[in-house]
């Protein structure tokens, strides 16, 4: 029993020894960027893998066609990322090539097509995940979702810490003997303080009054029990900003309560919380593809279609045809995170308009719908309509 206990003590210093300095680390971290302070503002854009480069550029066109005007007067430059794809990601055998990374760590924000990860039996050489790379090189600690289904009233926006709760030390537990397991979970001010401060501040600066706090502190007292009391020190700096907290369990139900979906807003959340109910969010869209994706940091922020890179359809030569919606939907949260508020809002207006209520053009990814190409113009004309913001309220009604 004591040499059991004893090697149980040294595993668990360890963990301890590892998040203290980790801690240490988050305290010397620089501050969040100012993007008003910033001229220009560095758009990277990666086409990535597959169907990835035809979407991105989209994408890309309508970036630059809502923010024509700041690219004119040098307040923003976008940039096109070279090697971020599986052929050369395979010839230097790593996941982001340094001369890749070092492209992106001279941007502040970048816009991501689906990048291919190996596996088992295909052509490629068993690399790390360059999601995975990215979020770790970059810091990029926040993954933020929105869902929207207007006919239901569902409008919410959620932010999932990244890198702590249970999935930090997932890998990390002990089996004390065969008869017990034990895992851990961590959460530390720093990393609970930068989520839920991204979660405030987005809503009061897109004048959102509610912030939901997810959490299941009533039992878990140490680590959620602190990521809930952080949340009630930063909501005392954003007084105009209603919020309230919810443990996981009753949350996922009354995501689907019709009598109380349209009155979430802003949802803020530890890792595993936050998976789990950003999929189910997700599914109640219609499924975990039909939304554009955040990964957040203080430097540096990735903005990524979350489906993959549909080898098929490029076999089948149907590439022109793939669907650009995520990654256009990922543009207009980009275009929101460095500032631009309003042509963001029009932008998602666009979007809502053309995807589900007029509905003019099809996307079908074959040739029986529209090209991406006839897709992104039919955003933009309608970004163009003077009569964009009546239009979008008339359908809300």
């Amino acid at each position: 029993m004591g040499d059991v206990v004893k090697k149980a003590k040294e595993h668990f210093g360890k963990l301890v020894e590892e998040q203290l300095e980790r801690v240490e680390r988050m305290k010397q971290a620089e501050d969040w960027t100012d993007f008003s302070k910033l001229k220009p503002i560095i758009i990277g854009a990666a086409g990535g893998d597959g169907i990835g480069p035809e979407i991105t550029k989209h994408a890309q066109a309508i970036m630059e066609f809502v923010l024509k005007e700041e690219i004119e007067n040098g307040s923003v430059e976008i940039r096109d990322i070279v090697g971020l794809t599986i052929e050369n990601r395979a010839k230097h055998m790593k996941a982001i090539p340094d001369d890749v990374l070092e492209q992106l760590k001279k941007c502040h924000v970048i816009l991501k097509g689906p990048t291919l990860t190996p596996r088992k039996g295909d052509q490629w050489p068993n690399i790390e995940s360059a999601n995975v790379t990215m979020r770790r090189a970059l810091d990029l600690f926040a993954n933020v979702r929105p869902v929207k289904v207007p006919e239901l009233g569902i409008d919410w926006m959620f932010f999932r810490e990244n890198t702590e709760g249970a999935y930090v030390l997932g890998s990390k537990g002990i089996n004390i003997t065969d008869d017990l397991a034990i895992d851990f979970k961590v959460i530390t001010t720093q990393g609970a303080e930068r989520i839920i401060r991204l979660a405030f501040d987005y809503a009061a600066k897109n004048d959102i009054n509610r912030v939901s706090v997810i959490t299941k502190a009533n039992v878990v007292k140490a680590t959620d029990g602190k990521f809930l009391t952080m949340a009630e020190e930063i909501a005392k700096e954003y007084p105009q900003v209603k919020w309230d907290d919810w443990y996981i369990d009753i949350a996922t139900a009354k995501l689907v309560d019709p009598a109380r979906q349209s009155e979430f807003k802003v949802f803020v959340a530890p890792n595993l919380y936050g998976d789990i109910i950003t999929d189910e969010a997700a599914q109640i869209q219609g499924g975990v593809g039909t939304a554009g994706s955040a990964n957040i940091g203080k430097r540096y922020s990735m903005f990524e279609a979350i489906h993959g890179t549909a080898p098929r359809m490029v076999e089948t030569g149907r590439t022109k045809y793939a669907d650009p919606s995520s990654i256009i939907k990922a543009a207009a949260l980009l275009i929101n995170h460095i500032g631009f508020v309003k042509k963001a809002k029009k932008l998602e207006m666009a979007l809502d308009i053309c995807a589900t209520y007029e509905k003019k053009l099809k996307m079908t990814g074959r040739d029986t719908g529209a090209t991406g190409e006839e897709y992104a113009k039919y955003i933009m004309d309608t970004i163009q309509d003077p009569n964009l913001e009546v239009k979008w309220n008339s359908y809300q009604k």
